[in-house]
């Protein structure tokens, strides 16, 4: 047909936009999707189990928590398998231990990076990229391998705090580089997971003994800056600590990194690391895991532990950065906090807490109970938001400010991992397997 009929054109062009619009929602590639803030253009399901709308199910070797990302028909995630100390090597290793939180001690560990096909659950890479004897100890909530990787243009970066960071190619398999020379005293283990910027990695290095920013060429592995913390934190090293990841944004038409670290938001030039400002919380904070979202012209944060607060700090349309606002009750130290429109939402990480206040002025909509213990950071798609829980419970709420439960999901295993998408499809990760949930 030389010259198709107009609604033929029409329809063409229709299937176009969703073949686009499908192949945008295919690329998770970094921690809590495309823009960081967990919001997926896409409509997931809202009734599963361990035998409904379940597409696969795969297990994973090895223990980890980290965050599944998603580029062409590859899942990637990370792994550990681990030797446990004897308890002679352990009382022997936590001599140091000047923390009071209950530790794992390894003897060794081996890091790999895993590759699933997104349609079968088939997998297709098991790779060990970092082994190491001796390792820190890491809190037992956490693993060595809870940092999420970054995948783009067919290379994957796993990172792994000071054990070390890597590049891997996806078609292959093969390693294509390591650095293992940065280090810092976790105490808790890894935790901060890295950012793109055009030629380099970025990654928080906040130890109980150093504090630091840093960049590696994305592709060498070789250190591009170092920026160390300037601003003046506790006396004790113990409440220097902290695991955040940071997010880039333009501010006045410049790519500024925005990095929480102990008791201060610091703003970088992601080329450079020069530290452009920052902002003091107000009171102490450290041991920062939750990342902050970005709106309105605010970065919206938890400060971690003791007390945390939910910091609101304006840099648009200010002479200077500053505190617009803070809440003090139930707010989240794991889980990151959710932006949809004007709601911010967060969840705590004991008793399944829910808040959702008014971004604009930190005004109260409304607070209340779904229950559950949470270290995953929720879900936005389709006007719902997806709570994941440590018991693998995932709870549905419409978005907007009237509290309303639409739907409550079950699955074997335990949700520390934050959930990525897929098209229409979820991809779960709990502490035995890997799942693609959708409608069938």
């Amino acid at each position: 047909m030389d010259n198709p009929p107009l609604h033929m054109k029409f329809v063409s062009y229709i299937t176009l936009l969703l073949v686009m619009n499908f192949a945008s929602q295919a690329d998770w590639k970094q921690w809590r999707g495309p823009s960081g803030q967990g919001h997926a253009n896409a409509n997931l399901p809202t009734k599963w189990s361990e035998t409904e709308n379940v597409i696969w199910r795969s297990a994973i070797p090895g223990k980890g928590w980290s965050s599944p990302v998603v580029e062409g028909n590859q899942i990637w995630l990370t792994t550990a398998f681990e030797t446990p100390a004897s308890e002679a090597e352990t009382k022997e290793r936590l001599k140091n231990n000047t923390g009071s939180v209950p530790v794992h001690v390894l003897s060794k560990v081996r890091l790999h990076a895993v590759c699933v096909d997104k349609r079968t659950g088939k997998l297709l890479h098991n790779i060990e990229v970092i082994s190491k004897e001796d390792p820190q100890w890491v809190h037992k909530l956490n693993s060595y391998a809870s940092p999420t990787a970054i995948i783009e243009n067919g290379k994957v970066y796993c990172h792994f705090g000071a054990y070390g960071t890597t590049c891997v190619d996806a078609k292959t398999g093969k390693v294509i580089w390591q650095n293992d020379k940065i280090q810092v005293m976790h105490e808790n283990g890894p935790g901060s997971t890295p950012v793109l910027f055009k030629d380099v990695l970025i990654f928080h290095m906040d130890g109980s003994d150093k504090q630091f920013v840093v960049a590696l060429d994305k592709n060498s592995g070789e250190e591009k800056w170092r920026t160390t913390r300037s601003g003046t934190m506790h006396s004790n090293p113990q409440l220097k600590k902290s695991y955040g990841t940071p997010v880039i944004r333009k501010i006045d038409g410049k790519s500024t990194l925005l990095s929480p670290g102990s008791n201060w938001l610091y703003a970088y030039d992601p080329s450079s690391g020069k530290e452009l400002w920052k902002v003091e919380y107000g009171g102490l904070g450290f041991s920062l895991v939750p990342r902050p979202v970005t709106g309105h012209g605010m970065i919206f944060m938890s400060t971690g532990f003791m007390k945390a607060k939910l910091l609101a700090i304006r840099y648009e349309k200010t002479a200077k950065p500053d505190i617009a606002w803070s809440y003090n009750r139930g707010v989240s130290t794991q889980p990151s906090p959710l932006l949809v429109g004007d709601e911010l939402y967060f969840v705590t990480e004991s008793g399944g807490l829910v808040t959702c206040l008014d971004a604009h002025t930190g005004e109260k909509n409304w607070v209340e109970r779904i229950g559950g213990n949470y270290s995953a950071s929720p879900t936005f798609a389709n006007s719902k938001i997806y709570f994941h829980s440590r018991e693998g419970e995932t709870t549905i709420l419409q978005a907007g400010k009237e509290f309303k439960i639409l739907a409550k999901n079950k699955l074997d295993g335990q949700h520390m991992a934050s959930a990525a998408v897929d098209g229409n499809a979820l991809i779960l990760r709990t502490d035995k397997a890997l799942y693609r949930i959708e409608e069938k």
